[in-house]
């Protein structure tokens, strides 16, 4: 039997996230392996405590709660903006994510939910927020 996945395991593997509804939000197959330290901060907490006791060659299916993953939606991060505050030739659509600047020099992703003449309501809540999401694994190396 192969060494156990537990806290400060190098693993290398393959992951997917997908809705309920089949819906993929991510996947590394067909790209390079995911490689990261248990507990660097990579992976989701709820995600690393589904890795723990795996070993080399397994594979592993589980829902993540909206708890385990990427939290509650919070309303507080659903803003009202002017349509002033875009510039011209950007027309927001419904549905579009845009990177906003945080203030800080960094981006963030923010989600068109409605637009009129002269407001656009963005939702700044990860897509993944208030949903269980299906996290399959595929463990490839364990150190």
């Amino acid at each position: 039997m192969g060494v156990e996945i537990a806290p400060g395991s190098r693993v290398k593997l393959h992951l997917k996230l997908s809705l309920e509804d089949g819906t993929e939000a991510l996947s590394t197959l067909g790209e390079p392996p995911l490689e990261c330290v248990l507990g660097d901060g990579t992976l989701r907490e709820g995600m690393e405590l589904a890795l723990y006791g795996l070993t080399e060659g397994e594979e592993q299916t589980i829902t993540l709660t909206p708890e385990q993953g990427w939290g509650p939606r919070d309303p507080a991060l659903i803003r009202e903006l002017s349509r002033s505050d875009f510039p011209a030739e950007l027309s927001p659509e419904v549905g579009q994510i845009i990177a906003f600047d945080n203030g800080e020099g960094e981006s963030l992703p923010g989600t068109i939910l409605e637009v009129d003449e002269t407001r656009v309501k963005v939702d700044f809540n990860h897509p993944l927020a208030g949903r269980e999401v299906i996290f399959w694994v595929r463990v490839l190396e364990v150190e």
